[in-house]
């Protein structure tokens, strides 16, 4: 791997970059191959071998935002690594323009006999910077990652949380050119990992390098101008973003094997369970959600195809200093496919809210044209841009469609028929 300097080069260049394991069954093999590694009949492996990259030639240009998506075992991390320095590739290199920061398994690095501040020195150096620089940002480091009052004692004394937004405050704050992120935008509590959704952001907008893995397509297309599909180690599509996120989600939804893996649904989270209207610190959360209409209780409707419709009420509370959030739902079937969604930011609708950052929506959804079958209704209460998750409801209430007819499929489009004779 090589570092460049000249702007006018790109950012990241990957040529015929290949990446192979050495998978042994026993740890007793990989002695035996190092003491013995060929016989007189030509060389002996101890150990079958696991490609996990193919000659894969990438360039990222200075300023480009570019998603990698992919199955879990795809290459994807194994690529991320080789960017940064962090693997040697077996064949093939890699160019870097520019200082990096990755937020892959945040604080790896981190000594847990030195102090936080002392960790901070040292994975700020290794990450490049000066002695001088590191002074200058200390302080911007440790406020933003909230462990003040913690940061002369071990880290092997922290939390886990405390930990991770450290280490995450440590990798935001070196100003790098490049940022390599791989599942890493929600870190630490709700508060801390609004601010640092909105940190990469703002890196997004001054026009840094962003290399974002990730199994939320919606993100993904949400931020990435272009999207890289990677399977099995190989490049199966690089482009526009919403294309190559069509075109894997379609790969997905025909993996009979396992269709409700990876990036089934566009938005992640855990199911909604508060009832009190006790709004929280730096964050937003959704207090209940509930059906209304005819042949409906508060969780289950049933609906006949084409002719009934549903209400879905749902309220949230949310910190009053920060801006009002936005609602989201998709139509789920059970497996995870998603049928459809609707959002309040497409729609252009604002939510209100009370002084005290309480509020509460309708979503009326009329004469539902859903064939026959069970669906799965998930609610998202996300950042005023549509893109951070504060809380979710998946599977909050589900849909029993009912029909009079043959027809197949998930849903009835309008349509004539017409005798041209």
């Amino acid at each position: 791997m090589s570092f460049k300097t000249t702007d006018s080069k790109p950012a990241i260049k990957a040529t015929n970059l290949s990446k192979r394991y050495q998978l042994y069954q026993h740890p007793k093999d990989r002695l035996k191959q190092f003491l013995w590694p060929q016989r007189w009949l030509g060389p002996r492996l101890f150990f079958r071998e696991l490609w996990a990259l193919h000659e894969i030639n990438l360039t990222v240009m200075p300023g480009e935002v570019v998603g990698i998506v992919g199955q879990n075992g795809s290459g994807k991390s194994t690529l991320l690594q080789l960017v940064c320095g962090t693997l040697t590739p077996t064949n093939g290199e890699v160019q870097v323009n520019g200082r990096i920061a990755a937020l892959l398994e945040l604080g790896a690095g981190f000594n847990p006999e030195f102090s936080g501040r002392e960790n901070i020195f040292m994975s700020s150096a290794i990450m490049g910077l000066s002695q001088s620089e590191i002074t200058g940002r200390i302080e911007d480091i440790i406020d933003f990652s909230g462990v003040r009052d913690f940061i002369d004692q071990p880290v092997k004394t922290y939390s886990s949380g405390m930990y991770v937004r450290l280490a995450f405050s440590v990798a935001i704050n070196v100003d790098p050119d490049i940022l390599v992120i791989d599942e890493a935008l929600s870190v630490g509590d709700g508060a801390f990992a609004r601010k640092s959704f909105a940190r990469i952001m703002q890196m997004r907008d001054a026009g840094k390098t962003i290399l974002f893995c990730s199994h939320s397509l919606f993100q993904v297309e949400s931020l990435c101008t272009r999207t890289i599909w990677i399977n099995h180690g190989r490049v199966m599509m690089d482009g526009e973003s919403a294309g190559v996120v069509t075109a894997y989600q379609a790969f997905l939804d025909g993996n009979t094997a396992n269709p409700a893996s990876d990036a089934s649904t566009p938005f992640t989270g855990n199911t909604v369970t508060p009832e009190n209207n006790a709004q929280p610190s730096g964050t937003a959360r959704l207090v209940k959600i509930e059906l209304q209409g005819k042949n409906t209780n508060t969780q289950h409707a049933i609906i006949t195809s084409g002719e009934s419709g549903v209400q879905v009420s749902i309220a949230f509370a949310s910190d009053p200093s920060l801006p009002c959030p936005n609602v989201a739902m998709t139509l789920q079937t059970p497996d995870g496919r998603t049928i459809t969604s609707a959002a309040t930011w497409e729609d252009q609708f604002m939510l209100q809210r009370t002084a005290e950052g309480i509020g509460k929506i309708n979503l009326q959804l009329d004469q539902i044209p859903l064939l026959k079958g069970d669906y799965l209704i998930n609610i998202y209460l996300m950042c005023e841009r549509g893109l951070h998750i504060y809380d979710a409801a998946v599977a909050a209430a589900t849909l029993q469609i009912k029909q009079s007819g043959r027809l197949q499929g998930y849903f009835s489009i309008p349509h004539r028929w017409e005798n041209t004779l």
